[in-house]
């Protein structure tokens, strides 16, 4: 261990002991152990990392490193967390406080918990409520930083994606998933054929039901005796990845709709297709253009929902719907095409705007729509069925390709950005 590393060690097991004098000594020991640009690490944070960082290992069953090479690590971790966060500091980067809470309230969530709750259990276990809030908005910081800088360097080409979409790996990853729920009614191989066929018969019974809409759990649950199912729900499988019996039946059904019974040396089988995604995707699209006007210090909402409301009607009249969204609308974007937006699909506008194209005759025109950014009007030019197969699969290709790229590109970047910083070490 070097000079540094000593006598950062020395103070940190001071100040990591439980002695009385602790306190006494904080003063004194609370010292610069690194200048990072125009900020510094003080010792006191370097130690309270260091507590964590023990923690975890500790709680994760993980053998300790030595002593200096784990304060070394943990300082180099915190001097790169710093150059981020000047970073961020310098180009504005914030979280909200609304940011955070929907943030926290997912944690909270995902281990089955309201924020309330989640806030007690914390307390309960001796941790800090408001010092997890800062760590998780420093993480949020840190994450938008590095998304925004390594982006930017990932550059993925036509090429890529064909070349990518011809493998093996590539074809494997665009391949349909499906959600199959499987059922079984057991029968051993010698049973006699009275008792084959009125299994059989039973069995297809139960598909009936299922293909008249009744629930298929519901209809598996209601055997009994002789006739009970055994089974279940199989996942998210390609078809590569289905049991043999079933792979080349999967791509035959559609969402909702069950297999007619199957006979295997183990019994029959019942199949149902819960769901499925990737694969053939055809998408219902709507042509539609619209005027929006926008409640502002002179034009209050109400007086905004009447001048759409004329316009609806100066359009009814004989007006065209493209000059008038020249001249009023206040859609930057679409405004000056005529208030266009082309083809768009559900889930693409704000839900309001949504529901209206979706109520919309064709060549007709909307009532006014109120939404976040004002008052619309609409016109539903046009619907189509559009095949997005091939859309899709190249931007799940894109996808995969920039998140094998991401890390690569990211340890790259941090190491730029360390080695441009003045780092001074005490």
């Amino acid at each position: 261990m070097n000079i540094k590393a000593l006598a950062i060690a020395a103070s940190l097991a001071i100040g990591l002991t439980s002695a009385p004098l602790i306190h006494a000594a904080t003063e004194i020991l609370d010292q610069v152990v690194a200048i990072v640009d125009e900020d510094v690490i003080m010792a006191s944070e370097l130690r309270t990392r260091l507590a964590s960082v023990t923690q975890n290992l500790e709680a994760r069953g993980v053998e300790m490193p030595p002593e200096d090479e784990l304060i070394r690590e943990t300082l180099d971790r915190l001097i790169l967390e710093n150059i981020q966060l000047q970073l961020a500091a310098r180009v504005g980067v914030r979280i909200s406080d609304a940011q955070l809470n929907a943030a926290v309230g997912r944690i909270a969530g995902k281990n089955g918990m309201n924020l309330e709750q989640f806030r007690t259990r914390l307390e309960a276990e001796g941790q800090s409520y408001t010092s997890m809030r800062e760590d998780i908005r420093r993480e949020m910081i840190l994450q938008r930083v590095q998304t925004g800088n390594v982006n930017q360097r990932i550059q993925i080409t036509d090429k890529e994606i064909e070349n990518f979409l011809a493998t093996e790996e590539g074809q494997a990853l665009t391949q349909p998933e499906y959600r199959l729920v499987h059922a079984l009614l057991p029968l051993t191989p010698d049973a006699s054929e009275s008792d084959v066929a009125a299994a059989k018969l039973y069995v297809g019974n139960m598909a009936a039901r299922i293909s008249a809409g009744e629930a298929f759990d519901s209809v598996i649950s209601s055997s009994s005796g002789n006739y009970t199912f055994s089974g279940g729900d199989l996942g998210w499988r390609r078809a590569g990845d289905l049991p043999s019996l079933f792979s080349d039946i999967a791509p035959t059904l559609k969402v909702g709709e069950v297999a007619e019974p199957l006979r295997s040396d183990s019994g029959f089988h019942l199949v149902y297709l819960a769901d499925k995604r990737g694969g053939e995707q055809i998408v219902a699209q709507t042509e539609v253009r619209h005027i929006l006007v926008k409640p502002s210090e002179i034009l209050t909402d109400e007086q905004a929902e009447k001048l759409v409301i004329d316009l609806k009607a100066r359009i009814e009249a004989g007006e065209d719907f493209g000059d008038l969204a020249k001249e009023f609308s206040e859609d930057i974007g679409s405004g000056q095409e005529g208030g266009d937006l082309g083809w768009t699909m559900k889930g693409q506008m704000v839900p309001e705007f949504d529901v209206a194209m979706a109520e919309t005759e064709i060549g007709a025109i909307s009532d006014p729509v109120h939404s976040q950014f004002g008052w619309h009007i609409l016109e539903v030019t046009g619907r189509r069925d559009q095949d997005m197969t091939e859309l899709a699969m190249r931007n799940k290709a894109n996808e995969y390709l920039h998140s094998r790229k991401y890390q690569e590109e990211l340890d790259a970047w941090l190491r730029k950005i360390r080695d441009e910083a003045f780092v001074d070490i005490k």
